[in-house]
């Protein structure tokens, strides 16, 4: 599995959290009407304690029936009012928050297809979609509820704190200072809470990867029957993902037993101390129902604090990896004034190429050393060469999957580097030996790189590729393929994307080995349509074969990254002896692929 990359030193959380800021700022106005109204339904429910204060104190202790009357029409509003300003906070919060998982889901999947493919070597997949999918909705509804209500709920507490005072500065001095032990053990349990919801969330990454990667791979498992390994592994992982779960239950867990014992303990010693007021003439009944209901609006506020605040950290979490992704740095980019081929004719050169992968060791050598090579306008060439010889490295150059990090690739004599990435593109076309399609219609599939082109070019592409197949399927070319078109066989995905790289009609043609998987008979089918395409176009291509080999009009021999001879076949084959081994080598497995197919 590939490794995940190493953390780096996090900020604190209102620092991770206001990284949010673009975009929840077209959010603010709704985000603060919505806290606006939770604040004011707080509010209210703090003034109902000071009107029966007033009931107690007059009417009721006076014994005059008619004055009731409009202290209780007074409290029936104002909870009416209550409620209707719970209503508008969640009918103004509840939109802004799924437009914010909206806007960043789309920035993370645009970074994603914008980030280079030795991104994408490095970091497991399964990381990727977590990130996408349960960290976004984590951040979505912390967004829409839980900071909405811890900010109204702490003004809450601070507002509540001042009735307190107001109606008796001794109580409310006993409840202010009972309360101290909340804000520390808050503060306790954000630096313990935080490690562990950074560690579930990762660990849920990595058992996304393995099921992704056992689904992906389950013909694998299952013809080597190694199901069982595979339950033991997820297992394994899945059991120390549910011990960080329970130790984040046990965290929440801790900071509700004081959520829960220190108000009930400072209620015990108010109430201890309002009888004793009460009884000596210091305190009124009002003023001591109004206290004790005003701290029981306040019960809420303070417990709701323990799951507010693990709800914070782990958006907090969420925002962090996140932002590991989203702070990656491209290295392959478009330049500041991008150079144009008005007239492109297909001239492809290596001058001096080398290149490492990013992650390489430093005492590993370059897996291509000086590579000088030309290829001319029409131009067919082969690259021939023993296996780990650069063959398939050297085809990942010109597109700019990778860039060199040695020498320099030109197109028309404009290096790609110079280039804008979606014009290069357009003038060189990919067809890999691993035939990758995708969730859509066969015409989707192939079309993708030219949405434009013509029924009759579709067509004429399914054609040269023998992909003939596509139109005894269900819907013919409107017939979607499963996932990375499982659905097909091996031959038949790579005649697709084969088709694929011809539809797109480039300038070059960049084929990595993509008949492989074709029988003897399909394979000389395929070379014979080729080579009407390959008469106007410049191509590359990987040979396995010696079959594929007849298709260039020169060959370039690869040995340890390096070219170390160019030329025709029969050239090559009369003066160069470890051309003679490659071939001989290839003429084997072909042989054997060919007894395999008969028998």
């Amino acid at each position: 599995m590939p490794r995940r990359p190493a953390a780096k030193k996090k900020p604190g959380t209102i620092a991770s959290l206001a990284r949010l800021y673009p975009y929840v700022k077209p959010a603010l106005p709704r985000i603060a009407l919505g806290m606006g109204a939770a604040l004011t339904a707080a509010v209210v429910a703090l003034v109902i304690p000071q009107v029966l204060r007033t009931l107690v104190d007059g009417p009721l202790q006076d014994g005059d029936a008619s004055e009731i009357w409009w202290p209780v029409a007074l409290v029936l509003a104002l909870g009416i009012l209550e409620a209707v300003m719970v209503w508008l906070r969640r009918w103004f919060v509840l939109q802004p928050g799924t437009h914010i998982e909206a806007a960043m889901r789309n920035s993370l999947y645009r970074q994603l297809q914008d980030l280079p493919v030795s991104f994408h070597d490095r970091w497991p997949s399964g990381q990727l979609l977590s990130r996408a999918m349960s960290d976004l909705n984590q951040i979505r509804r912390w967004m829409s509820f839980g900071l909405v209500l811890l900010l109204v709920n702490v003004a809450t507490i601070v507002i509540g704190f001042f009735f307190l005072v107001s109606i008796n500065w001794m109580l409310g001095l006993l409840f202010v200072v009972c309360s101290i032990p909340l804000w520390v053990y808050g503060y306790v349990f954000e630096q313990k809470y935080s490690l562990v919801s950074r560690r579930s969330q990762d660990q849920s990454g990595d058992l996304a990867t393995t099921v992704e990667e056992s689904v992906h791979g389950i013909r694998v498992l299952k013809a080597f029957g190694r199901g069982k390994y595979a339950l033991k592994n997820f297992a394994s992982q899945a059991e120390s993902l549910r011990g960080t779960e329970i130790e984040k239950a046990r965290a929440i867990a801790s900071i509700w037993l004081w959520l829960l014992l220190v108000p009930d303990v400072t209620l015990a010693l108010c109430l201890l101390g309002g009888v004793w007021l009460t009884a000596d003439g210091q305190l009124s009944v009002g003023e001591l129902v109004a206290f004790f209901a005003t701290a029981t609006v306040l019960r809420w506020p303070v417990e709701s604090i323990g799951f507010l605040l693990s709800m914070t950290f782990d958006a907090r979490t969420a925002v962090d990896r996140h932002f590991e992704v989203m702070d990656e740095v491209n290295t392959i980019t478009d330049p500041a004034e991008p150079e144009s081929i008005v007239r492109p004719e297909g001239r492809l050169a290596f001058h001096d190429v080398h290149f490492r992968y990013p992650d390489s060791p430093a005492q590993f050598a370059d897996l291509l050393d000086g590579i000088d090579l030309e290829l001319e306008p029409g131009e067919t060439m082969a690259l021939v060469g023993l296996t780990g010889s650069g063959k398939s490295t050297l085809t990942a150059l010109p597109t700019r999957l990778y860039d060199v990090t040695g020498g320099s690739i030109t197109l028309d004599g404009v290096d790609v580097r110079d280039l804008r990435r979606d014009d290069l593109r357009s003038h060189i076309a990919m067809a890999f030996e691993d035939a990758t399609l995708f969730s859509a219609s066969v015409r989707e599939n192939v079309l993708l790189g030219r949405p434009s082109a013509t029924d009759a070019e579709l067509a004429e592409a399914l054609e040269i590729a023998q992909a003939g197949f596509v139109h005894d399927l269900p819907d013919g070319v409107d017939t979607t393929v499963g996932e990375e078109g499982l659905s097909l066989s091996g031959g038949q995905r790579q005649r697709l994307a084969l088709a694929r790289a011809v539809a797109a009609r480039p300038n070059v043609l960049v084929l990595d080995d993509p008949l492989s998987a074709l029988d003897v008979d399909t394979e000389a089918l395929v070379e014979a349509a080729l080579r009407r395409v390959l008469a106007s176009t410049t191509a590359l291509i990987v040979a396995h074969r010696p079959s594929t080999v007849m298709l260039a009009d020169r060959v370039a021999l690869l040995k340890q990254g390096r070219v170390t001879a160019v030329g025709r076949h029969s050239e090559l084959l009369a003066t160069n002896d470890h051309y003679r081994f490659v071939i001989s080598s290839l003429e084997d497995e072909e042989e054997r692929e060919r007894k395999e197919a008969i028998s």
